[in-house]
């Protein structure tokens, strides 16, 4: 049986913070519906601090955040950008239309067609988030999204100008300096300056999270990206340090970022909460990683393998990393998780930056159904059929039409009927159905 050595907040107190930002962003978005470019200004102004006519940014203002980088800083994100678009490739090359003959004259297919218009939301209010543009642009136009345009919120009062050089290298089709509820709703409703999109997509804070919920039907979402969580699956194979780093690493997101460490060794499990209070008095971000850990940390020792992969399995987070002396095991037997990142060599950070795959994932549990955003986000599975012979019409009309007669559908049973005439010849009776 495990023992929690240290729990993070109750349910009722994130179920009543959940409840405070369901009101506001619903409240925001019929606000920006019924006002428009109006409603976007003056969220922007009161939320960003930032005043302008179009919140667009020129050809002008894009060069100059390029040319406030260094060939360094360009590079590496060239880099990132090239792992992110091989590995999201080797993706849309593993998805395949089809077309098959399945009875004789009888052909079916599917077709990956990608949307037309895609919005990326990328995070940049307390930190200059540039992966996620990687993560959400270039692979939109690996998809063969036509039409993308991404939104980020001002980085101490102008555009962050690594996030816009990483917007404009992935590929963006317009740029707006925007965020938060204002961003996300501006991208699904449209204004007068901002034509809509078919699909949001991209990590936020809670309001970003809960305006993309409210949307969704509207248009599409990639997956719910709350907060975010990380959990570290862990034993005596590694040490203190390198666990209390991982999980701070990941808790310096935001003060309800939750970060768990679950492991077989209680001697790791004290060293680890030791090593973190040590961190926290050396870290520059320690300020949000203590408020983090504070509230949303957790430490759990587990008897076995077996009983972690059950709790890891229930808890369902979004990143999972595991340093144990059998990691395939977690890769073999985890059926719920955002990514995997398996052994001490790599970590959520690689995931997060560099290493190719994608870093918009599933939060709040989403793991148990649904994975992270990829090229088949993007894409729409759409299928056809063709029926070749009237031999083969008849047949298949046969079937219908007394498929449709046990179910009432006389209408449905009479485009059956109709061709069960024409093309097999025989006498099926009006509302009837084919013997």
């Amino acid at each position: 049986m495990a023992i929690w050595l240290k729990r993070g907040a109750t349910a009722e107190a994130v179920r009543a913070a959940d409840e405070q930002v369901r009101a506001t962003v619903e409240r925001t978005l019929a606000d920006i519906e019924t006002r428009g470019d109006a409603a976007i200004r003056d969220l922007s102004v009161k939320f960003d601090g930032l005043d302008r006519d179009d919140y667009r940014l020129s050809d002008a203002e894009i060069q100059d955040c390029l040319n406030q980088l260094s060939d360094r800083d360009l590079k590496d994100i060239e880099f990132a950008q090239t792992q992110v678009r091989n590995f999201a490739q080797h993706q849309r090359d593993a998805l395949k239309d089809i077309e098959v003959e399945t009875l004789p004259g009888v052909v079916l297919g599917h077709k990956n067609i990608p949307v037309n218009a895609a919005g990326c939301y990328v995070p940049g209010g307390k930190y200059p988030l540039l992966a996620s543009a990687h993560m959400s642009v270039i692979t939109a136009k690996v998809a063969g999204v036509k039409r993308v345009i991404t939104c980020a919120p001002p980085y101490k009062g102008k555009p962050a100008p690594a996030i816009v050089a990483a917007q404009h290298m992935a590929g963006a089709d317009a740029i707006y300096c925007l965020g938060g509820i204002q961003a996300v709703g501006a991208m699904a409703l449209g204004t007068a300056s901002i034509e809509p999109v078919d699909m949001l997509v991209g990590p936020g804070n809670a309001f970003v999270a809960e305006a993309k919920r409210q949307l969704f039907g509207r248009v599409g979402i990639d997956l719910f990206a709350g907060p975010t969580e990380t959990l570290v699956i862990a034993d005596e194979t590694v040490d203190g340090e390198i666990c209390a780093t991982d999980l701070l690493g990941q808790a310096e997101h935001g003060p309800d970022s939750p970060a768990i460490l679950l492991t077989t060794s209680e001697k790791l499990a004290r060293d680890t909460m030791a090593e973190i209070e040590r961190l926290l008095t050396i870290l520059p971000t320690a300020e949000i990683a203590a408020k983090s850990w504070a509230a949303y940390g957790q430490v759990i020792v587990a008897e076995s393998d077996e009983e972690m992969v059950r709790i890891a399995d229930e808890l369902a987070f979004e990143h999972v990393q595991v340093m144990t002396k059998d990691p395939d095991y977690f890769l073999n037997n985890m059926t719920n998780f955002g990514a995997l990142f398996l052994g001490p060599r790599t970590n959520v950070a690689f995931g997060d930056k560099a290493i190719g795959t994608n870093h918009t994932l599933p939060t709040k549990r989403a793991a148990r159904y649904t994975g992270g955003l990829w090229v088949g986000k993007f894409l729409k599975t759409c299928t056809y059929q063709r029926v070749l012979t009237d031999e083969a019409s008849a047949m298949i009309g046969e079937y219908c039409s007394r498929l449709c007669a046990l179910e009432g559908f006389i209408g449905h049973g009479e485009q059956a009927n109709v061709r069960v005439r024409r093309y097999g010849h025989k006498n099926v009776p009006y509302g009837g159905k084919a013997e």
